[in-house]
């Protein structure tokens, strides 16, 4: 029983560059609000740093999800 091959999909490599699009944007975003959180307590710099690199991979579950179903939500 001969499987057929796989059929490429274009959305793996569109998902790759919007992947890195989002994350040349986060930083972008971030890096513009460097000299209000560096006014910012150490421990609030560093409570505020911890969450905004959580937060960019928000985006990523419909993004990886479409990537894999062509659909951006849960059927």
């Amino acid at each position: 029983m001969a499987r057929e091959p796989v059929k490429a999909s274009w959305r793996k490599p569109a998902g790759m560059f919007a992947i890195l699009a989002l994350i040349f944007v986060w930083v972008i975003l971030v890096a513009s609000f460097s000299g209000q959180i560096g006014t910012l307590p150490v421990l609030a710099q560093c409570a505020v740093y911890l969450v905004l690199g959580i937060v960019w991979i928000a985006p990523l579950k419909p993004l990886l999800r479409w990537m894999e179903t062509g659909h951006w939500r849960a059927a």
